[in-house]
């Protein structure tokens, strides 16, 4: 296989934190000859400049092996989106509470240092997406699509349906879709299921329904979800947990699945079972 030449790197928000291990990248990379391309906004939060491995003003391109996240899975799935429908792989160090899309720790990082990245001694997940089309041009969420109401505002009013077949309409402070890697997320905390890494087809649940019948609902993988809003205001849009958007009253969005849409990279052995006991074992300890 052949080896990593150039890597894209994104991190968190909080440079002090991950200075140890953007150290020990930056010297391994120097090493193995693997040039590190950091963004303009990249370069002046890390306080870098062009030397060594180190690119700094590089566009977000496609053209690198491999692109390297520092931070939680909000960073994660911002490489992760960028990243969509291409072959580059996303390997993460996990800065943040959880890190359940994160490929490696840390301390295994400074024991090992960077050579599996490098090597490409990693197996590559394919991650499935949900795609929504707005005003603003087509949006593709890695984890979930959720409907909330305005911060103030009234209970939100939303119908659902399936293929053109209304399923129901909830009262609610908004409403999730999910993919499978996004079932931990937010979904898991609006009492929806968790589906396996591998699973086809997108989670709904509600968040703070004000209904007893309200339950969550597993959408096939090529069936259309509708979701309109049927209250007297506007109902705001997010995408893996970022304003995007709003959907306007009488006004709805189409999701959809699609198979296959991001690669991110997990060390041999980590199967989805182990990920979930270890990530959320971990909180509760």
């Amino acid at each position: 296989m052949t080896p990593v030449r150039s890597v894209t790197v994104l991190t968190h928000s909080r440079p002090g934190q991950i200075a140890p291990t953007l150290e020990r990248l930056i010297a391994d990379a120097l090493e193995a000859g693997v040039e590190l391309r950091f963004d303009s906004e990249e370069a002046e939060k890390l306080g870098l400049q062009s030397g060594g491995p180190i690119v700094v003003d590089s566009e977000l391109c496609e053209d690198v092996d491999l692109c390297i996240v520092l931070g939680g899975d909000g960073t994660i799935l911002q490489g992760l989106r960028r990243y969509a429908r291409t072959a580059v792989p996303v390997f993460a160090v996990n800065y943040g509470e959880v890190g359940f899309l994160a490929t490696i720790d840390p301390a295994e990082i400074a024991e090992s240092g960077f050579g599996c990245a490098f090597e490409r001694e990693f197996e590559e997940l394919l991650l499935p997406a949900i795609t929504i089309d707005t005003g603003a041009g087509r949006q593709t969420a890695i984890n979930d699509v959720s409907f909330h109401r305005l911060v103030g505002g009234r209970v939100a009013q939303l119908s659902y349906g399936v293929e053109g077949e209304e399923v129901g309409s909830v009262r609610c402070d908004g409403l999730a879709v999910c993919t499978a890697a996004g079932s931990t997320g937010y979904n898991l905390a609006n009492g929806g299921p968790v589906l396996a890494w591998g699973v086809e087809g997108f989670g709904v649940s509600f968040i703070a329904p004000h209904s007893l019948t309200a339950r969550a609902l597993v959408v096939a993988p090529a069936d259309a979800l509708s979701v309109a809003n049927r209250g007297r205001e506007a109902v705001d849009i997010n995408i893996d947990g970022r304003p995007v958007c709003q959907i306007a009253p009488g006004d709805e969005l189409i999701a959809r699945y699609e198979a296959d849409a991001a690669r991110l990279a997990q060390l041999p052995g980590w199967s989805f079972y182990r990920r979930l006991r270890t990530k959320f074992g971990r909180l509760s300890s």
